[in-house]
């Protein structure tokens, strides 16, 4: 008799690589063993009384068979996750309402992966709205926006032009989002789909807030709301009009950790924004 010992800490070895490479979710009830060969069609009929076997002559392999299963009819009616959001973001009166209905909708399949759905943080009376890509790590655990290394550099940068998002006054506060409420796996880049899924949540969110400034951090929310195609280190410095209001574009906080020469041309962007906020 053979006997199969238990190896918990290779198990969990596995585990985490397998999360690492991006394998974070199961989708099916069973495994499905890949490697097994397919049978092999009959290259000819086999007569009537004949001592071959006909017996699993064009059966389908395991892996066809459980695509077949997964796969929905042709003739199913697939939901339209876009109009959906778009519904849904226009029944919304309130920043609250908004808040219930991004948690509700079940469109954007990384909710699934997601700790928590992060919305807002900051003060939504503020005359600066702040807008980033999505939650990284820290920002998925504590389902709040820019709490990580990130965030606190943003702090920083904010507090040297008289900004907290702490603050109770309009004028020194500032309200901040995400273009995506839920981390991406392994924080990777979000895609082009899932910014336009939820992007009537986002400019409902700008509607509801009624900020009198935005700053666009990095380059998704520059795709998302402006169509742009220029990377940020091009767009960087340049203000233009989101939602009826004067955005500015902005390094992303993440970036300047990673090239922290960059610095000098984000601290003359705060200036350039803390002339505006004074404007208004």
């Amino acid at each position: 008799m053979s006997s199969t010992t238990s190896h918990p800490e290779a198990d969990l070895a596995t585990l985490r690589w397998l999360m690492e490479l991006g394998a974070d979710e199961a989708i099916g009830d069973s495994a499905i063993d890949r490697y097994a060969l397919p049978a092999k069609p009959a290259s000819r009929a086999v007569p009537a009384g004949s001592e071959r076997s006909s017996a699993g002559v064009g059966q389908p392999t395991p892996i066809a068979a459980a695509v077949a299963a997964a796969a929905p009819p042709l003739h199913a009616v697939q939901p339209d996750h876009l109009g959906m959001a778009a519904e849904l973001a226009a029944q919304c009166t309130t920043l609250e309402a908004l808040r219930q209905a991004v948690e509700a909708f079940e469109g954007c399949a990384l909710k699934r992966g997601a700790r928590n759905t992060v919305f807002c943080d900051g003060n939504p009376a503020a005359d600066l709205m702040i807008i980033g890509e999505a939650p990284g790590r820290d920002e998925d655990s504590s389902g709040r926006p820019f709490v990580g290394a990130s965030g606190q550099l943003l702090d920083k940068m904010l507090a040297a032009i008289g900004i907290s998002r702490t603050s109770t006054a309009a004028k020194s506060a500032c309200y901040i989002t995400n273009v995506l409420p839920w981390r991406p796996p392994q924080n990777r880049d979000p895609s082009a789909d899932e910014a336009a899924m939820m992007l009537p949540f986002l400019r409902r969110h700008i509607t509801l807030a009624e900020p009198k400034i935005i700053v666009l951090l990095g380059n998704v929310p520059a795709r998302a709301l402006l169509g742009a195609t220029m990377g940020i280190t091009k767009l960087r410095g340049q203000w233009a009009e989101v939602e009826g209001r004067p955005a500015l574009h902005m390094l992303h906080p993440a970036g300047l950790l990673r090239n922290p020469i960059n610095k000098r041309m984000a601290w003359a962007d705060l200036q350039a924004l803390r002339a505006r906020l004074d404007e208004v």
